[in-house]
């Protein structure tokens, strides 16, 4: 595009060859919308550190180093991913999920096996949209 010269043409931005990125629906379609900082800051790193899969296998104690946090602030933010639909938790793994809309089955089925949880309100937006079963 015309006029759309980088300021500093010699550092162009290029997804590295470890594959970390950060989708632009993240705010987009609002994800981040009502998440605290927190939250967002742990969600920063582990799409940081995940593999292409998003998969990482950061411990606790390693991410309240990282981060300087307390156990009980890691839960809270790791909580409110989960819940938020951003990130799955089974301890050791943590995975950075995809973006795309998730169907109300195919929550309920990831809650049954243990895998994740949903939010009321994406539970309704399933059901307003036409997801539920």
């Amino acid at each position: 595009m015309r006029g759309r010269q980088p300021l500093v043409p010699q550092r162009r931005r290029h997804v590295p060859p470890q594959f970390s990125w950060i989708d632009h629906r993240l705010i987009r379609d609002g994800h981040i919308e009502g998440r605290s900082a927190e939250s967002l800051a742990l969600y920063l790193f582990l799409v940081s550190v995940s593999d292409a899969e998003g998969l990482s296998w950061y411990s606790d104690p390693g991410l309240c180093r990282v981060l300087s946090w307390t156990p009980s602030a890691l839960n809270r933010s790791r909580g409110e991913l989960v819940t938020a639909g951003l990130i799955a938790y089974r301890k050791p793994l943590y995975q950075v999920l995809d973006l795309s809309p998730v169907s109300v089955a195919a929550q309920n089925a990831q809650r049954a096996s243990g895998n994740g949880a949903a939010s009321i309100g994406n539970i309704l937006q399933g059901l307003v949209s036409g997801g539920a079963q």
